[in-house]
């Protein structure tokens, strides 16, 4: 009968009446209490369940009567899921509770009244469950309901009142067993958390949450201040609570939004002020500086490198160490215990409650290792977030500095690599180092529990363990040795992809894309070989580390039969588990030292970047304004690019410039004059001599360059807005009418590198930054070489001699019209200011000065253009009301093309199609199979192998064992054997078909990029392209084959844990049912909101990417305008938008992963829990034993099952982003079989334009309207018109880079749309506004596809007048072209264009305003060996210089897209009122 009341008063608390008379008849003092407690507890319970049903019911009525909705979206309860949470294992601990007591009361008549008392109060729990998730959801109240907070106070008072009396009648009566004292104090601890969650809880809208997009500006490179972000963002781990911190609820609001609708950036908190790279840059760079100062010789070295990066976040280093300690010793503990819990199931019990003690151990050790597991994993995390912000701003300011010769010998295309491949290497380097620091604690743990159990034998596990870790060193040297080479090779085609990326247009023009992708795909085969090297090597050593707990065990067991030892099944169990705990830290120690080996080899990649030369500092001494009478001052000055005194590129220079000075600058190709700004901006390296500035300069480079942005950033960059100013730079620069064509105004987004701008407008652009700048020095590069005559006159009177008429201005320029207005010419020759002075002055003693006028003056006597000049001014004097600005009014046609897009971004799942595709594309899936039979079969083995060692040892020292020592070990070794050649197979199956799948996907992408129409390249930054052929491209390589491969063995061990526990104890599938449900739940909770985190961390890398290409690009103006700080600022803002990302991406997995310990954790101990409840002679002790040892595991399985699924969904996303480039739709075939023209096609070189009708796309207007004519075969053609009128349309349409909507294009009668791309454009030849040159060497850049000889190159190259320059260099054809031919000249790159058409002959030949950056001279000579060269040839010209077409047989003049005039230009000249009279007009009477 005691027992009895024990029971009704330790577990149930609301026993039905009849049971309360019989326990009433008891004697005692203190059984009216109990009666009391247990009356009263009955009657809540009913009360609350009733209520809750009502209330329930009600809601229910009500919302379907008013069509309430669901609560507030935009809002979260905070504690809601910590409620939601504790009611679920509460009511499923009743549960667990109640199938005991099956066994606690089997033989007791009362047991019905057991069971119902506990099905009562478990249908009580879960009915609030329920509630939670559904009915609650449509309260609107400002936190948990009224009722639902008295319930859980009340609860808690009945709680620790039966807790109270429970206590007394222990110690009086000895009445109640620890297991209902636990029961006791489990209900007390709920009614704790439910008070705190009803307390606390408050709903609160998720603005706190939300906020402004955390972009400073909408575009990469805005300039908006960093505070303008909404203050209400903050951060919600900077101001969570220890209990949020340790349990991870700090993330759940986030969570909370992500379930609910797909994640932008605007929704994800703000970083914590320590974790912000403002914070920790200045911290880390002090720390590097510091060492750098102490080593020898002042360098970088990957040691002071590794030392700053540690010391600049010790703190989280060192809690995350502590964590992981913590974690290890409590992972011990659960072996340690195994042996005595075989023995006390065996029946040797040593003290009471021994059970509960060692359940209680079991229990408490899983907690503090799953506890102190994810704390240590999100410390690391996060103590990598800390280390890649820093280093990345590191690099990125690196880059800034970064002298000529250093840019020379590392590309854009390397140092992003530097970025986004070696610095998250270095980040993810952490979690391998402090892992291998924990091995020897392990072995050690390992080594104090095996000794006393097996003596000597563990000293010889140990020396197999030290062996098999040695073993790995040859395999670890090569993995090093592969890093490299992979790295090497990776960072050759990285460069290679950047350059081809960049100036695709001129490869599909000259039909060389197949060529250049030939060389990508080399480039990838030499790096493929040293990943299928790396490949192999990682196999090997792989299967030894997973064979290694099996080959321990076989060497341990054999040593203690050898020995003597006694192998009973705790001791053997004990060993197992000791040897499975370190299979893990074994297995991943070549892992973790390939890791860290890669790590030293980034840390000496980057410690090497960050030791190139920068520019020199104080070249130039900059003084204050007014503290100097001369604005510029060069004294003695001398100059080189390579630092070199024998090939110094300016020399003996001597210049004083006045304040208001307008400085001119002229001479041949290649005479210095763009260096000469260079040396003044400090940009070259100085040898010897002076110079100073006095006042603040601004820089218009040659070519131009344009940030990704608004117009209005380009224009203002980053100065305060003044209207006024801002206004009437627009006017100055003939920007108003362009503005008011765009969609936006001067809101418009300009696309990368300014695809949707014209050569003219981007020029415009550049110099109206320079004025609105308001310096004091303007350096302008010939800022007009890109503009039609009428603007360039308009741009020198407005700006030149009006807006800047008290500035100081030094130009460059060809024309000579505008030196007259020059208070002081420059002519430079080799590098010599050979002739200066006055333009009168110099007309009458310069040589070298009236070779340059004189040739000019010439060519248009030449053409007969000065005696029209009269003339057409009179007929021309309403010009400005007739023929529009040729540059100021901006087109459909720039407008339409290069709109650039969003990138592209799936929402919600990834597609079921990216997981098969991905698992199907090698040998069509068909290892598949054979990889999970043989994981299967492994694991099936190594359960056999458990079996076979529990079952035939002996239960104590004292008993017989069933086989004999040899026959035990020998079957054990038989089955460690099989397992072998299963992790064999497998490990070689997985690394073929990643090997092969990732080849595959890079073939595909790169093959459908390269076959892209050039619309896609001018509406995609490269930066998107290049982030998928990089990081995307390295995870499928290396990261994503082994993280499906362990997902795959994950699932199949936790199948197995779990058949292993079911066998043993089949009630545990009561309770793995709903704990495998919540797992689920809880996964798929998480997921919505990971998967979005990890597509906005791919979206935001892309900017990263973009913003650095662009920053190298325009170095010199950043330094010139001063704004490095302000760039540096914008990098900032990109690195904490992926900071934050990986933060709460980090956060968000170890939410998941607390609870899923937690979930184990409970299932784990109820099958503790039952195995000593039941009768100790129902179940084998050996077979409990194993449950017992795998049941250990089931924590850290069922984890890694779910983090490993998610890191594979995390990664997929890679495979799904490259998928998405594998289907972009491509240009027209390269050829078509069926109708290839013949080899002499075309012979006469006739193009005939039959109303053609052409826009950039659907919907958008027509460019060409309706255009037909004829252009003569082996005639000259040229083509004007004010820009927007159709002159590139028609260039394009003839190559093909756009089609025809309507209409044909004929050549020798065969019309191009029915022949394939290749075989049109190969016929062709362009020279483009533009040169390009690739890396390389000159005959590359000449003759890419290898087709002439060195004596035709020397021929080509001496008829542009190149030969002389380079026969000068030592290599001659082989001499070295750095990447976009920076080391050339923009003329001399111009004039290698100019070789390459003459190598191809064509008979077609196009020229793109060819010799707008060449000078008069130069231009003459071009046009001659033009004529001469292409004598019978169709030559197109589009030009500017009306001298370039004054010469051509046919002139075509277009506007709006209609041939306005066609005819031969002198009959155009003699009519003053022809359109194309006017514009030569305009030509020859510019403003001088």
């Amino acid at each position: 009968m005691g027992s009895l009341l024990a029971g009704i008063h330790g577990m149930t608390s609301n026993f039905l009446y009849p049971v309360l008379v019989q326990i009433h008849e008891l004697p005692g003092l203190f059984l009216e209490p109990v009666l009391l407690l247990h009356a009263i507890s009955s009657s809540c319970h009913l009360c609350f369940l009733l209520s809750l049903s009502v209330i329930w019911f009600g809601q229910q009525c009500k919302s379907i009567r008013h069509s309430q909705r669901r609560g507030d979206k935009n809002s979260f309860l905070y504690y809601y899921n910590l409620a939601l949470f504790t009611s679920m294992n509460f009511a499923l601990f009743h549960i667990s509770f109640c199938i005991l007591g099956y066994f606690w009361y089997h033989s007791n008549d009362q047991l019905l009244f057991v069971e119902v008392g506990l099905a009562t109060r478990a249908l009580t729990w879960f009915a609030l469950t329920a509630y939670l998730l559904t009915g609650f959801s449509k309260s609107s109240g400002d936190g948990f309901p009224t009722f639902l907070r008295i319930w859980w106070v009340v609860y808690l008072v009945l709680s620790c009142s039966g807790l109270v009396v429970g206590i007394l009648y222990y110690t009086k009566k000895e009445f109640l067993s620890i297991d209902q004292l636990v029961f006791h104090f489990c209900s007390v601890f709920a009614g704790l958390i439910f008070n705190y969650a009803g307390y606390f809880g408050k709903r609160v809208i998720n603005e706190t949450i939300h906020g402004e997009p955390l972009l400073s500006g909408g575009n990469v490179n805005g300039f908006s201040d960093v505070n303008e972000t909404n203050p209400v963002s903050g951060s919600l781990y900077e101001n969570a609570s220890i209990l949020s911190i340790l349990s991870f609820s700090w993330i759940g609001p986030l969570l909370s939004v992500g379930h609910r609708k797909a994640l932008d950036l605007r929704d994800v908190p703000q970083l914590a002020t320590e974790d912000d790279v403002r914070t920790i840059f200045p911290i880390f760079r002090s720390i590097l500086e510091s060492y750098a100062r102490a080593s020898p010789n002042r360098a970088i070295t990957s040691w002071t490198l590794a030392k700053a990066l540690i010391l600049s976040t010790w703190s989280q280093l060192l809690l995350g160490s502590f964590c992981a300690l913590m974690a290890t010793m409590a992972s011990f503990v659960g072996p340690f215990l195994i042996d005595y819990f075989v023995q006390y199931l065996s029946g040797d019990l040593k003290f009471a409650n021994q059970g509960y003690l060692l359940v209680l151990g079991f229990i408490l050790s899983m907690l503090v290792d799953g506890l102190c597991y994810v704390q240590y994993y999100f410390r690391i995390k996060l103590a990598g977030i800390r280390l890649k912000a820093p280093l990345v701003a590191m690099i990125y300011q690196k880059g800034l500095t970064l002298s000529c010769r250093s840019r020379q010998k590392h590309t854009s295309g390397e140092i992003i690599n530097y970025m986004n491949i070696d610095a998250p290497v270095i980040c993810s380097s952490l979690w391998p180092l402090l892992n291998l620091l924990l091995v020897p604690v392990k072995v050690m743990l390992a080594l104090l529990i095996l000794y006393p159990r097996i003596g000597l034998a563990s000293l010889i596990a140990l020396v197999t363990t030290l062996t098999l870790m040695l073993a790995n060193i040859p395999l670890v040297k090569l993995q090093q040795n592969y890093s490299k080479k992979i790295m090497d090779s990776k960072d050759s085609r990285m460069k290679a992809t950047s350059e081809i990326l960049k100036n695709m247009r001129i490869l599909k023009l000259q039909a060389w894309e197949m060529k250049f992708l030939s060389k990508i795909m080399e480039m990838r085969r030499n790096e493929t070989n040293w990943l299928w090297k790396s490949a192999h090597s990682s196999f090997a050593v792989k299967f030894l580390s997973s064979c290694s707990s099996i080959f321990v065990g076989v060497v341990t067991f054999g040593a203690c039969m050898l020995m003597g030892i006694t192998l009973r099944t705790g001791k053997v169990l004990t060993a197992l588990a000791i040897f499975r705990d370190l299979q893990n830290p074994i297995y991943s120690i070549p892992g973790f030292i390939s890791e860290l080996v890669q790590t030293k080899v980034s840390l000496g990649r980057i410690s090497a970047f960050l030791c190139l030369e920068d520019l020199q500092p104080n070249v130039v001494q900059k003084l204050p304004k007014g503290s100097s009478e001369v604005a510029i001052e060069i004294k003695h000055c001398n100059f080189s690019w390579d630092s070199s005194l024998e090939n110094l590129t300016l020399r003996d220079l001597n210049l004083s410039v006045l304040p208001g000075m307008k400085v001119a600058v002229c001479g041949s190709v290649g005479s210095g004059k763009s260096s000469l700004l260079s040396s003044i901006l400090g940009e070259v390296p100085k040898i010897s001599g002076t110079i100073k500035l006095c006042g603040k300069e601004a820089y218009v480079s040659q070519s131009p360059w344009i940030l990704s942005g608004s117009i209005q950033d380009n224009i203002t960059f980053g100065n305060k807005m003044d209207a006024k100013k801002y206004d009437r730079v627009l006017h100055v620069c003939s920007l108003k009418k362009d503005l008011e064509a765009m969609p936006f105004g001067d809101q418009t987004i300009i696309g990368e590198r300014g695809i949707n701008l014209s050569g003219g407008q981007k020029q415009r652009l550049q110099i109206a930054r320079a004025i609105y700048h308001d310096a004091d020095i303007y350096l302008f590069d010939d800022p007009f070489s890109a503009v039609d005559a009428h603007t360039g006159s308009h741009l020198f009177k407005e700006c030149m001699l009006g807006l800047l008429s008290e500035k100081t201005v030094v130009y460059v320029t060809h024309q000579v019209e505008f030196l007259p207005s020059a208070d002081l010419i420059l002519v430079l020759e080799d590098g010599r200011i050979a002739e200066s002075g006055k333009y009168n002055e110099m007309l009458n003693s310069g040589t070298k000065f009236m070779e340059l006028v004189g040739a000019h003056s010439s060519t248009l006597s030449a053409h007969n253009l000065i005696e029209h000049t009269s003339d057409a001014s009179e007929g021309g004097s309403s010009r400005n009301k007739e023929l529009p600005d040729e540059e100021n009014d901006k087109s459909e046609e720039v407008m339409q093309k290069g709109h650039v897009q969003d990138e592209e971004r799936e929402i919600g799942k990834v597609g079921f199609w990216v997981y098969w595709r991905y698992i199907t594309m090698a040998y069509k899936g068909a290892l598949v199979p054979l990889i999970l039979l043989a994981q299967i079969l492994f694991h099936g083995f190594g359960i056999a192998s458990n079996y076979w060692m529990a079952l035939q040892s002996p239960r104590s020292d004292e008993s017989q064992p069933p086989v004999s020592r040899s026959t035990l070990i020998s079957v054990y070794a038989a089955l460690a054997v099989g397992s072998a050649a299963c992790i064999l197979l497998r490990s070689l199956f997985t690394v073929i078909s990643g090997y092969k799948t990732a080849t595959m996907l890079f073939s595909k992408m790169h093959s459908s990029i390269f076959r892209a129409p050039m619309s896609f390249f001018d509406a995609t930054p490269t930066g998107r392209i290049l982030n998928r052929a990089s990081t995307d491209q390295s995870r499928v390589d290396t990261s994503l084959p082994s993280s499906v491969g362990s997902f795959a063995s994950s699932l199949i061990q936790l199948l197995g844990t779990i058949a292993v526990m079911s066998q043993v104890a089949w009630p545990v599938l009561i309770i793995f049912v709903p704990t495998v449900a919540a797992c689920i739940w809880y996964q798929q909770y998480y997921k919505a909101t990971a998967r979005e985190l990890s597509r906005l961390k791919g979206i935001c890398r892309a900017p990263i990417i973009q913003h650095f290409a662009e920053s190298m690009s325009g170095s010199v103006s950043i330094r010139s305008f001063d704004k490095e700080k302000e760039f540096e600022n914008t990098n900032y803002n990109l690195t904490n938008d992926v900071s934050r990302l990986e933060l709460h991406s980090a956060g968000a997995i170890e939410w998941l992963g607390f609870r899923l310990q937690m979930l184990s954790t409970l299932a784990f101990a109820f099958s503790l829990i039952f195995l000593i409840c039941i009768p100790k002679d129902a179940i084998d002790s050996g077979i409990a034993g194993v449950a017992v040892k795998y049941g250990l595991s089931l924590n850290i399985t069922q984890t890694s099952l779910i983090w490993v699924l998610c890191e594979v969904e995390d990664r997929i996303i890679s495979v799904e982003r490259i998928l998405q480039y594998t289907s972009i739709p491509s240009e027209p075939p390269l050829k078509i079989d069926e109708s290839r023209p013949d080899h002499s096609w075309p012979s006469k070189g006739e193009i005939e334009l039959h109303d053609l009708q052409v826009r950039y796309g659907r919907g958008m207007p027509f460019i060409l309207r309706g255009l037909t004519c004829t252009f003569p075969g082996g005639k000259k053609i040229g083509i004007v018109g004010r820009t927007g009128s159709g002159k590139s349309t028609i260039l394009q349409t003839i190559f093909r880079i756009i089609e025809p909507t309507v209409g044909h294009v004929f050549i020798d009668g065969i019309d191009i749309s029915t022949i394939g791309l290749h075989d049109l454009r190969s016929k062709l030849s362009i020279i483009p506004q533009d040169p390009v040159m690739f890396e390389g060497t000159v005959r590359n850049n000449l003759d890419p596809l290898e087709e002439c000889t060195d004596e035709e190159i020397w021929k080509a190259l001496d008829c542009c007048q190149l030969g002389e320059e380079i026969r000068k260099k030592e290599l001659n054809l082989n001499s070295k072209v750095t990447e976009n031919g920076e080391n050339w000249s923009v003329g001399q790159r111009q004039l290698v264009c100019l070789a390459r058409v003459l190598l191809r002959k064509s008979k077609i030949l196009v020229l793109d305003e060819a010799t707008a950056s060449v000078d008069t001279i130069t231009d003459t000579v071009i046009q001659k060996t033009l004529r001469q060269q292409f004598s019978e040839s169709t030559v197109i010209t589009v030009a500017h210089r009306i001298t370039s077409v004054i010469d051509s047989d046919i002139v075509l003049v277009l506007d709006n897209g209609v041939a306005v005039e066609l005819a031969n230009p002198k009959k155009l000249m003699e009519n003053k009122y022809s359109l194309f009279s006017k514009l030569a007009s305009e030509y020859t009477t510019r403003y001088i």
